[in-house]
């Protein structure tokens, strides 16, 4: 498997024209794989401690820092961003639509940063959104958006009372191990390039320091600490099993689409700060991509799918601005890696009956008009579509009290069951979501 996934990469080095290229894949079954193709461009060989940039990736830190700032109760993603920062214009926009690039916002600041690479201070970068544009109205369509990133990354600051880049450092990288992550420049980092169509020369591109943006595109990173970034936010209990940076239910919050990108072609969409890409067999990756001058990045994590060992983690990170087939690459290195080394299959074992509460609840059930098989599954009460495909997760139901649960995964998550019994106390009856379920299936007046 390791020589198929080599010779993936040197291939991907050499058609794309890529001097520096260094990629990682993460998985709890097997030890982690990195591979560095070309040269950094400095002094120093390329290796797997060499920095590159990861461009828009950043805006995942961002996002999460915003989230910790509503987990700790500092912030509501529905608040106006004019309650947490003192803004000429545009106070209206919310955090969730700024985080999801549904806020409207157009996409860059004011001026033509791109062009002259000078960015302004803080003071005068907070001025200038009395001229920055809302090009539609908020939640009407996805239009990215660094100006938006620029304003989280501000609001974090302003609610933890630290700079952006200090509080990527204390409050995600250090937890979880991520050393080489930071918006400084060192000795270790490559140089980015700038490849000619028309021949082999690669132009060096400015290393610039975009200062008040960084929130959006700043950060530096091994591709090793990039794919446990990318298993971080599609698996945290791998990573963070301790919730230190965030919990996994505000991780799976983030990763919730919220938008398509593209309104005709469905691929992808945009949750929370977090990119997601539906695969086949109900498998999604999550993470970024991202660009800055010289440079391209893509880091992505493994959620579901029946083959997932779990913690997975990929990223690939080019010295070029140009290489873009790193991007569909990256999501068919992950399948091509799980494909060819698949995870050992777990034994089944024998379990727990059934509670005596549960046990007449278990079998098949008939509700509007189609048949649900309940079942004890790993000590907890289950339903599944007597038809659903294969691979479809089954509802996981919680106890509120003795005959009411609470459905926490699946179809009708957030829902009620209640439970009906008759003298003996057998269940002969069931409300779920309100719909009424029965052993046999009847009409919605109860006819057989």
């Amino acid at each position: 498997m390791i020589d198929q996934l080599t010779r993936s990469v040197q291939r991907l080095q050499a058609e794309a024209r890529i001097p520096a290229l260094t990629v990682a894949l993460r998985r709890n079954d097997r030890p982690l794989w990195t591979m560095e193709v070309g040269e950094s461009g400095t002094s120093r060989p390329l290796d797997s401690r060499t920095r590159l940039r990861i461009g828009s990736v950043t805006k995942t830190f961002t996002a999460v820092l915003v989230l910790q700032a509503r987990d700790a109760g500092l912030v509501g993603l529905d608040d106006p961003i004019g309650t947490h920062l003192p803004i000429p214009k545009h106070g209206e926009l919310t955090l969730r639509r700024l985080l999801s690039h549904t806020a409207g916002l157009q996409r860059e600041p004011f001026g033509d940063v791109w062009d002259t690479l000078r960015v302004p201070g803080a003071e005068q970068f907070l001025a200038d959104l009395e001229r920055a544009e809302a090009l539609y109205p908020q939640s009407r369509r996805f239009h990215y958006s660094n100006l938006a990133y620029a304003l989280l990354g501000a609001v974090a600051a302003e609610k933890f009372g630290a700079s952006w880049p200090s509080l990527v450092a204390d409050r995600i990288a250090k937890p979880l191990g991520l050393e080489s992550i930071g918006a400084d420049v060192d000795a270790r980092c490559a140089q980015g390039f700038l490849v000619d169509p028309y021949s082999d020369h690669a132009r060096r591109e400015p290393s610039t320091d975009f200062g008040v943006f960084g929130p959006a595109a700043q950060l530096w990173a091994t591709a090793a600490d990039m794919a446990t970034w990318g298993a971080f936010l599609a698996d945290p209990a791998s990573v963070d099993p301790d919730g230190q940076v965030l919990t996994a239910s505000t991780l799976r919050e983030m990763r919730w689409p919220h938008t398509v990108r593209d309104d005709e072609q469905w691929v992808s969409g945009l949750g929370l700060g977090l990119m997601v890409y539906p695969r086949p067999q109900r498998v999604l990756h999550v993470g970024h991509n991202g660009a800055m001058p010289g440079f391209l990045a893509a880091v992505y994590g493994r959620a579901g799918g029946p083959d997932n060992p779990g913690g997975v983690g990929v990223a690939v990170l080019a010295s070029s601005g140009t290489a873009d087939d790193i991007f569909p690459f990256t999501h068919d290195l992950v399948d091509q890696a799980l494909s060819a080394d698949p995870p050992s299959i777990a034994p089944w074992r024998p379990g727990e009956p059934a509670p005596e509460a549960y046990r007449s609840v278990l079998g098949r059930w008939w509700g509007e008009g189609y048949e649900h098989v309940f079942r004890w599954s790993d000590g907890r009460l289950t339903a599944r579509g007597a038809d659903d495909p294969a691979g479809t997760p089954p509802s996981v139901f919680e106890p509120v009290e003795r005959d009411v649960l609470r459905t926490v995964s699946g179809r009708e998550v957030g829902e009620l069951l209640r439970l009906h019994r008759d003298d003996e106390g057998v269940v002969t009856r069931m409300h779920w979501a309100t719909y009424r379920f029965t052993r046999v299936q009847e009409t919605f007046d109860g006819q057989l």
